[in-house]
């Protein structure tokens, strides 16, 4: 009997315990609307945030960052967000070429919050706190452009035949397990194959290849594939120089389960987006 009370005890201590680690989860709440520069609301567009804690804060000018939270701007250009506790940068960006997601394109309207010295503004988001960032009409007509002194990673894409993959994107992680949302990506590559992804700064990378942004499974027809024959193989880096001349072959994914037919019909930006609810749903199952 006595062991009986024991156990019902424990049991209701571990339900308290549980009750109260999830009433601590860390969010907090960013909303704001994102202008046009001299023009109305960045309308149906979306606003992107780079975690701090993940990575540099965002170059477009330097290196394709991936972004760890999306959301949609609505007709007015207005958005409001839940986030995990933390620091994040902030970025909108309007399609204007008809590329459905990845870094802008010539002519997409494009920002990244900046202050008056040109630094990225990082907002704190605190726990159960709302802020919001005002209204920012800073959003321009993007223009792609390489800095001088970029480091990185250049090569060519080809298929098992030898023939170069077009409109093939590259991801660089900092690890072998290349697990998580990748910290670089690349534009997509042309009928030639080539390619050249950018980093902050030198180090080890491992390189992937997929033709969409988001993640999840394959679909059918798409490319995958990565650097290193029978295990991911490092590529070093030295800042402010390319590291040139590697080539990734690449297969095409033709099976057509379920999953693939599932990815299939929602499409990259479908994807992408699911990814980033998994992302954050995880980050806030680490900080309970």
């Amino acid at each position: 009997m006595m062991k009986k009370g024991l156990m019902i005890y424990l049991f209701i201590m571990f339900v308290f315990a549980a009750h109260s680690v999830a009433q601590e989860v860390s969010t907090g709440w960013l909303t704001g609307q994102i202008m046009i520069k001299d023009g109305g609301p960045m309308s149906r567009g979306m606003v992107v945030f780079f975690d701090a804690a993940s990575g540099p804060a965002p170059d477009p000018d330097r290196f394709v960052r991936i972004p760890d939270q999306i959301t949609d701007l609505d007709e007015e250009g207005k958005f409001r967000i839940l986030l995990p506790a933390g620091k994040y940068y902030m970025g909108a960006i309007k399609r204007m070429s008809g590329e459905p997601v990845g870094p802008p394109l010539d002519n997409d309207y494009f920002l990244i919050k900046r202050d008056k010295d040109g630094n990225a503004v990082a907002y704190n988001i605190e726990k159960d706190k709302e802020q919001s960032t005002g209204v920012v009409a800073e959003a321009e007509p993007f223009k792609r452009k390489m800095t001088e002194g970029a480091s990185g990673i250049s090569g060519i894409i080809v298929d098992m035949a030898g023939d170069p993959v077009e409109r093939a994107i590259v991801f660089a992680y900092i690890n072998d397990t290349m697990t998580g949302l990748p910290p670089f990506a690349s534009y997509r590559t042309g009928p030639d194959g080539k390619y050249i992804i950018t980093m902050d700064k030198g180090g080890i990378y491992y390189l992937r290849v997929r033709d969409v942004y988001g993640g999840g499974p394959p679909a059918e027809g798409s490319v995958m594939g990565g650097y290193g024959e029978d295990k991911p193989a490092p590529v070093s880096v030295k800042t402010g120089e390319i590291t040139q001349d590697i080539k990734i072959k690449v297969v095409r994914h033709f099976e057509r389960g379920p999953q693939s037919q599932k990815a299939a019909e929602q499409g990259p930006d479908k994807s992408i987006k699911q990814d980033m609810k998994q992302k954050m749903k995880e980050e806030i199952e680490k900080k309970k």
